[in-house]
């Protein structure tokens, strides 16, 4: 097996680690892939030193005294934070391979996620990650707050997940016509992850674009590859035609491009991309 095809997994010891994992699973069995779970331990964490008032540290050699003292709290605090992952990623680990998975691999690292994942990248064919995290069990955010800065550091194509794990039945696209677009049906038609499925291809716009033409295209290279496949062009922003036709259809999984414009560009006129993902509740595969 060449190193460079792996699923990756993103984990982070919260609920939805679980949805992670079961996610992973499907995708690693459907496409034949070694799995891997990443968890991320932070450098610099947060906390507290147990309240410790060391403003009263005088005398001789004080100051060495309090910096042992810290220091040991330090290790003692990272110790218990690499047993405490590497018992939470056996637990995940277990949950693979009893959904499917063949010896799948866990690896702590300390770092930042996205320069962590930059790292990989070049031994990854998908990474998988969930929408929120350990920040979302304290916070009504929205989006995680790695998700976009992660989306926007790779090229590779990124699953991420919002809930319990449902086998999809049925996939839908949101096509615009564009380079990133097309190259998304040419992986579908290439990749067995959704080998048997019904794929929805969803464009919205005025057919005077020549987004219909293209909407053909799609659909023949689809069906050519052996997809049962269903194409609507639909006028209204792509928010919430998107939105209204993942429920009309029952849509179990979103594909769809990402951050296809400049940070400086979204910020002016907003992030078609984020709209989006605040709009669907189901798994979206972003494509870069």
């Amino acid at each position: 097996m060449k190193p460079e095809n792996k699923i990756l997994a993103c984990v982070d010891q919260s609920h939805y680690a679980d949805h992670v994992a079961d996610y992973a699973a499907w995708v690693a069995t459907r496409m034949e892939l070694p799995l891997e779970f990443l968890h991320i331990l932070d450098r610099h964490p947060e906390r507290s030193r147990h309240n410790t008032d060391h403003s009263g540290a005088i005398g001789f050699n004080a100051q060495k005294v309090l910096m042992d003292e810290l220091s040991k709290e330090d290790e003692d605090f990272s110790r218990q934070a690499r047993e405490g992952g590497r018992l939470f990623l056996n637990r995940l680990r277990e949950r693979a391979i009893a959904a499917g998975v063949e010896a799948p691999d866990v690896r702590q690292r300390h770092g930042a996620l996205v320069d962590t994942l930059i790292e990989q990248e070049e031994g990854v064919r998908m990474f998988i990650l969930g929408r929120r995290g350990q920040s979302a069990e304290t916070t009504p955010r929205d989006l995680g707050r790695n998700v976009e800065n992660v989306v926007r550091a790779l090229h590779s194509p990124i699953l991420t997940i919002t809930d319990d794990f449902k086998a999809p039945q049925q996939v839908m696209m949101a096509f615009d016509g564009g380079s990133m677009s097309r190259k998304g049906v040419e992986m579908i038609a290439a990749c067995p992850l959704f080998v048997g499925l019904p794929i929805h291809v969803i464009t919205s716009g005025e057919p005077g674009k020549g987004l219909r033409k293209q909407l053909e295209w799609a659909k023949t290279t689809l069906e050519t590859a052996g997809f049962e496949t269903h194409t609507a062009l639909l006028a209204g922003d792509p928010e919430s035609v998107i939105a209204s036709q993942v429920k009309e259809r029952s849509i179990d999984m979103l594909i769809m491009g990402s951050y296809t414009h400049s940070p400086l560009r979204s910020w002016l006129f907003g992030s078609t991309t984020n709209d989006l993902l605040q709009a669907s509740i189901i798994p979206t595969l972003l494509l870069r």
